[in-house]
């Protein structure tokens, strides 16, 4: 009896073993390839009886690429083909006043067009022309420095605003909205590293000039989570509900943070006030942003009003203007200008298109898309990886679902909605392994038509193969 217990012990020690041996392939079978490949993946340490058996090692595994580079002699389509092929979709009337582009991204090529020199209202398709902007005149490790410094009384420290919009607030350990983003606490970590005691917090947000609303923006846009009044520092973006994306935005963002950092210090939150850092006041502590090209794609891909619009502003500084939207405006188009883009007859209010008042070409948008695809203009390749794929991230990922299916995971696109307001513009590969750029614009049609008609025209620039 004995005997026969200890060999139940012995099996089930073996079953073990084999149990823990398929488990270590099964968590590491993708990741182990190379040790594989290697011959040097063995377990010769685990030892067994004569009555015991060694679970054969699975078959290596294979990687298959599925993403590979686009063939250099695929064949451009025609444009008349093209024409014919997109002839039922373009003519779509739920598409109600409506205009594209579409470029062969190769050649610089434009293949097709509607009307394509004249502006209509973009949406957040802006959001492209400040991408490329901030691309062109800042490196993509760029990042924002948020700072404190004494204040001019005992006791007293200013809270810096450098036009950060990511800091949180957020317990340190917890997820915050904007991935990389910098945290109050650390600045108040460092604050009390340096032993000072303080009493009360001034918020110094004059970097950011003029109105904190733009031409076209409603009132009703902060409360429904799509804006907040753009001041040189906030918490999470201004969201009331620091994780959830459209979330009523607070009317006092940079206040909001100076009353974060008075409570993470102990000192009282009523005290909170704007004011100005002293000349050659101490610096305390600091923190930055999450580098540029990080912060480009969490603006592209969830469409963020508030990351553009300070986006916007920094390259407003980084040509020379004013930290306002006139100036962000003008450092926008005066960068695409010097870089030889067309931009006549493009009219901004903003850099993110919320404002209904603004109004750009088509053309426009694809030109820049074009250069962005094409092969002299590198500097602004990393925009396209940004764009959301469709049926699968980002502002596309509940789209091409079911009749535009022919363009999911082909189509990357930067969205644009506003109230009767529908874009569409990014590049596809049809099906030659061509790359085609477009910008597709809608006025005067609601979302739920327009929509569904601008994924079927993207789709038909995948299916078409218009030799």
């Amino acid at each position: 009896m004995a005997g026969q217990g200890k060999n139940k012990k012995q099996g089930a020690l073996v079953t073990k073993r084999r149990r823990n041996v398929r488990i270590l392939f099964g968590i590491w079978g993708a990741g182990i390839l190379a040790l594989v490949v290697g011959g040097a993946f063995a377990i010769h340490d685990v030892r067994t009886s004569e009555t015991e058996s060694v679970v054969p090692a699975p078959a290596p595994v294979v990687a298959t690429p599925q993403v590979a580079p686009v063939p250099p002699d695929a064949p451009a389509p025609d444009p008349g083909a093209l024409a014919a092929s997109l002839g039922v979709a373009a003519d779509n009337p739920v598409l109600g006043d409506f205009t594209g582009s579409v470029t062969d991204a190769a050649t610089g090529t434009v293949l097709w067009e509607r009307d394509a020199a004249r502006p209509l209202i973009p949406a957040s398709t802006t959001k492209v022309l400040t991408a490329a902007a901030a691309l062109l005149v800042l490196p993509s490790d760029h990042r924002v420095t948020t700072k404190v410094v004494t204040g001019s009384k005992p006791g007293e420290i200013v809270l810096v605003a450098g036009g950060d919009p990511t800091l949180s607030a957020q317990p340190p350990g917890e997820e915050s909205f904007y991935e990389g983003g910098p945290r109050i606490a650390d600045l108040a970590e460092q604050i009390r590293r340096g032993g000072t005691a303080v009493d009360t917090v001034l918020v110094d947000a004059s970097l950011y000039r003029g109105d904190p609303m733009a031409p076209g923006w409603l009132p009703q846009d902060v409360g429904a989570g799509y804006i907040a009044p753009l001041e040189a520092i906030m918490l999470d973006g201004g969201r009331s509900q620091p994780l959830v994306d459209e979330s009523p935005r607070s009317a006092t963002p940079a206040l909001d943070a100076g009353r974060a950092l008075a409570v993470a210090l102990g000192a009282d939150p009523a005290k909170v006030a704007f004011g100005s850092a002293p000349e050659g006041a101490a610096p305390m502590a600091s923190v930055q942003s999450a580098p540029l090209g990080q912060r480009l794609g969490q603006m592209m891909r969830r469409s963020d009003n508030v990351l553009a619009e300070t986006i916007g502003r920094e390259v407003a500084l980084a040509a020379g203007k004013e930290a306002s939207f006139a100036g962000a405006v003008e450092g926008v188009l005066g960068t695409l200008q010097q870089a030889g883009i067309d931009v006549d007859g493009v009219k901004l209010n903003d850099t993110s298109g919320l404002s209904a008042d603004n109004r750009i070409p088509a053309r426009t948008l694809d030109r820049v898309l074009a250069e962005a695809a094409g092969p002299n203009r590198t500097e602004l390749r990393p925009m396209l990886d940004d764009l959301p794929v469709a049926g699968a991230t980002g502002t596309l990922a509940g789209r091409y679902g079911s009749t535009t299916r022919a363009g999911a995971g082909w189509v990357r696109a930067k969205t644009g909605s506003l109230e009767g307001v529908n874009g569409l513009a990014g590049y596809v590969v049809d099906v030659d392994g061509r790359v085609l750029t477009f910008s597709l614009l809608s006025n005067g049609s609601p979302a739920g038509d327009a929509r569904p008609a601008l994924d079927t025209v993207a789709s038909v620039l995948r299916e078409c193969g218009c030799r």
